[in-house]
């Protein structure tokens, strides 16, 4: 049986599969943002954190990975922890034997306290999650489906910036229909009160029909635009993302489309304000100007990287029953 369910302030952290944003409530995503400001406080003064001497995670990535897995092997040993490492395990682990993914996730789980796992697949995450009797599973992103963990930590820098969720005008831009990222953030982002989601994007790459009605229904105010000229002056945040080619099976579709939207200097100061801030999930390629990196209000390889970390510790500590 799956051991997933929905989290909240009386329902602990404690021994949680993690595979989506739809498990949480609004208490408990402010419990773990707490969490993470004291974790980063902590950190960042240099204090030493042992919460996971003796704990031992698996990282398990069938896809690239540079900042998550980067960050979540960071976040372990930054508290005390071990790690057991395979990236690309189909040419690195018995996988390349045919062994299947229920099978691999049993055996990592007699060696480890917790699962991470980023995999092709959509929905793979959950079959790890019911392969798993006895720890606890992390998705660390599954193909098109959910990249939890980067949108609680997208959240957070929010959060921290502006002292809440609530009332905020946000701009999506780039691919809106295969971005897990998107897909996750805006379930998270339902749960605060009267958000504007502005979603650019081509209109091969919008939003699907199902998920803008879902959304919808929970709460966000949604307007499709396909113009930078449309772009609200307004936002609170440009959530920029890359057009990915990866989940293309024509190349030539996505050379069309991959630079549709670009930041640029002159775009900022055309449409933005200047108590805004600009993320993206990264990797980039080329769709933000490399010039605009030396404008305070772009936090993609600063305060947003950074916060990766800071939350990924602050919920395995909370998953591994180590904090509460």
């Amino acid at each position: 049986m799956p051991k997933t369910k929905i989290l909240t302030l009386t329902e602990e952290f404690k021994a949680q599969d993690i595979l989506s944003l739809d498990q949480f409530d609004t208490p408990s995503l402010i419990h773990l943002f707490s969490a993470t400001l004291k974790i980063k406080a902590l950190t960042q003064k240099g204090k030493v954190l042992d919460l996971l001497k003796g704990n031992i995670a698996a990282l398990i990535f069938y896809e690239p990975s540079s900042r998550t897995f980067g960050s979540f092997s960071a976040a372990v040993k930054r508290l005390g922890g071990e790690t057991i490492e395979f990236q690309n395990p189909a040419q690195t682990s018995s996988v390349a034997k045919g062994e299947t993914l229920e099978d691999t996730i049993r055996t990592l789980e007699a060696y480890s306290d917790v699962i991470i796992m980023r995999h092709p697949e959509k929905g793979a995450a959950k079959k790890a999650a019911e392969a798993a009797f006895f720890v606890p599973i992390i998705n660390a992103g599954d193909g098109i489906g959910e990249h939890p963990t980067q949108a609680l930590l997208d959240m957070f820098t929010i959060y921290e910036k502006f002292g809440s969720l609530d009332n905020l005008t946000i701009l999506f831009a780039g691919d809106l229909l295969n971005g897990r990222t998107v897909h996750s953030l805006l379930r998270g982002l339902a749960l605060f009160q009267n958000i504007t989601v502005y979603l650019l994007s081509p209109k091969s790459l919008t939003l699907s029909r199902e998920d803008k009605t879902m959304f919808e229904r929970r709460g966000l105010k949604l307007i499709e635009i396909h113009n930078s000229l449309d772009m609200p002056k307004n936002a609170d945040v440009w959530y920029w993302t890359r057009v990915q080619k990866e989940r293309f099976k024509n190349l030539k579709d996505y050379e069309r489309v991959k630079h549709s939207f670009i930041v640029t200097t002159d775009l900022l100061k055309e449409r933005a304000k200047k108590n805004m801030i600009i993320m993206h999930p990264l990797p980039r390629v080329g769709e933000i100007e490399n010039a605009v990196d030396k404008d305070p209000r772009a936090i993609y390889f600063t305060s947003q990287i950074k916060n990766g970390m800071y939350l990924r510790m602050a919920l395995l500590g909370l998953v591994l029953g180590k904090l509460k």
